[in-house]
C-alpha cells in the first residue's frame, strides 16, 4: 500500500511547484511592466543627445567652410562666427569654447579636454564679454549663431598656430559623467619668417621572415618624422629596400601622413613584404611634405627629405652550407696534411731502422772476421 501511495504524493507536490513558479513568473512580468511603464528614465531611453556645429557666415547661416584658417599679423585681432544646433531631442546645456591642438600618440590631430587651460591659439578666442568659454542651452532644434574674435597678441611668434572651436554637452552619468564634444579645427598663420620643415630624425630597421626560406621575408622599416619648423605640414611617404650595387630588393611602397604640428614627432612603422635576404640591404625613406586644407595662398613648396639605413640580412641556408663545404675543405687539407706528416714520419722511422739495422749487420760481420785473429796471436 505504501508502494502505491508514494508515486502519488511526489505528483501531488510536484504539481503544487510548478504552480507556485508559474504565479511568481507572472506576477514578476506585470511588475516589470508597470516599472517600465512608470519609470521615467524608461520613457527617455529614446531620446538624443546630438550636437551641431559648423562655420558660419555674418548671416547666420554655414558657408561651406571645414575649419577656421586665418592670417594675421601680430597684435591683429580677427572676427568670425560659430553656428551651434541642438540636433537632439531632448534640451540640452552647451558649452561653447575654444583650445589648443596637439597631434596624439597615433598622430592625430587632437583638442585638449574641456577643462585644460588653453596657453596658445585657443587663449586668443574670445567670446561674448571677453570669455574664453560660452554656456547656454537649446530646445530641440533650436541653433545659435556664436560671434567671437581672435586676439593675435603683438609678441606671437611667426607660423601656423593651431587650435579648435568646441561645442560640448556633458550628460550626467551613474558612475561618470560623458561629455560629447564636436570640434572645428582653427589656423592661425602669423605673418614673419615662415619656415617649412620636416625631418627624419631616425630610422630603424629589422628582417623578418622564416629563416631556412631567405626569399620569403620582408624588413619592417621604423622611422621618426619631426616637423622642425613653424608651418603645419602632411606628408606623402615613399619607401623600399635597395641591395647590392643599389639594385632594388622590393617594390616600393607609399601611403600618405596626416598632418603634423610645429614642434610635434610621430613614429611610423611599415612592413615592406617580398624581400629576399641578399646579405645586405639598404631600406630608405623619402617624405614629400605638403601644406593641408583649401587656402592656396598658404600653400607652399617643400623639398623632399630623404634618409636610409643599413641591414644585415644573412642567407642563413647558404651560409650554412658555405660554412660547410668551407669545413670540408679545411678538415680535406687538415687531413691531407696530417696524413702527409703521418707517411714523412714513417718513412723516416723506416729509413731509421733500417739504417740501423744495416749498422748492426756490419758491426756482427766485422765482430765475427775479427775474433779468430785475435785469438791465434794470443797463442
Amino acid at each position: 500500500m505504501t508502494a502505491v501511495l508514494l508515486p502519488q504524493l511526489f505528483a501531488r507536490r510536484a504539481a503544487r511547484g510548478i504552480r507556485r513558479v508559474v504565479v511568481v513568473a507572472l506576477l514578476g512580468c506585470i511588475a516589470l511592466v508597470a516599472v517600465i511603464a512608470g519609470d521615467p528614465s524608461a520613457a527617455r531611453a529614446d531620446d538624443t543627445i546630438g550636437i551641431s556645429g559648423q562655420p558660419a557666415g555674418a548671416d547666420g547661416t554655414p558657408d561651406g567652410r571645414t575649419r577656421f584658417s586665418y592670417s594675421a599679423d601680430p597684435g591683429q585681432q580677427v572676427a568670425d562666427q560659430y553656428l551651434v544646433r541642438n540636433a537632439g531631442s531632448v534640451t540640452q546645456s552647451f558649452t561653447v569654447l575654444a583650445t589648443d591642438a596637439f597631434n596624439d600618440e597615433d598622430g592625430s590631430f587632437g583638442l585638449l579636454e574641456t577643462g585644460a587651460e588653453a596657453t596658445d591659439a585657443g587663449a586668443w578666442v574670445h567670446f561674448e564679454s571677453g570669455a574664453n568659454r560660452l554656456q547656454f542651452d537649446l530646445a530641440p532644434g533650436e541653433s545659435r549663431l556664436v560671434p567671437f574674435t581672435v586676439d593675435v597678441p603683438a609678441d606671437a611668434g611667426p607660423g601656423d598656430h593651431a587650435g579648435g572651436i568646441l561645442a560640448s554637452v556633458v550628460t550626467p552619468g551613474e558612475q561618470v559623467n560623458v561629455d560629447r564634444r564636436l570640434g572645428t579645427r582653427m589656423y592661425l598663420r602669423v605673418s614673419g619668417e615662415i619656415q617649412a620643415a620636416l625631418t627624419i630624425s631616425s630610422v630603424d630597421s629589422q628582417y623578418v621572415g622564416d629563416w631556412w626560406n631567405p626569399f620569403s621575408g620582408g624588413v619592417r622599416v621604423l622611422y621618426t618624422i619631426q616637423n622642425t619648423g613653424n608651418v603645419a605640414l602632411a606628408s606623402n611617404v615613399s619607401l623600399g629596400v635597395r641591395t647590392w650595387f643599389s639594385a632594388p630588393a622590393s617594390a616600393k611602397q607609399g601611403d600618405g601622413k596626416p598632418e603634423l604640428l610645429p614642434g610635434f614627432t610621430r613614429t611610423f612603422e611599415t612592413e615592406v613584404p617580398g624581400v629576399a635576404a641578399w646579405g645586405y640591404l639598404n631600406p630608405w625613406v623619402t617624405l614629400n611634405p605638403f601644406v593641408e586644407g583649401d587656402d592656396a595662398s598658404k600653400k607652399m613648396p617643400v623639398s623632399a627629405i630623404s634618409r636610409d639605413t643599413v641591414l644585415i640580412a644573412p642567407p642563413w641556408p647558404l651560409v650554412i652550407a658555405v660554412a660547410l663545404v668551407g669545413l670540408y675543405i679545411v678538415f680535406s687539407k687538415w687531413r691531407r696534411r696530417a696524413d702527409a706528416k703521418r707517411a714523412a714520419a714513417w718513412i723516416e722511422h723506416t729509413e731509421r731502422e733500417t739504417r740501423r739495422k744495416i749498422e748492426a749487420e756490419r758491426e756482427r760481420e766485422l765482430v765475427g772476421a775479427a775474433g779468430p785473429a785475435g785469438v791465434n796471436r794470443d797463442r
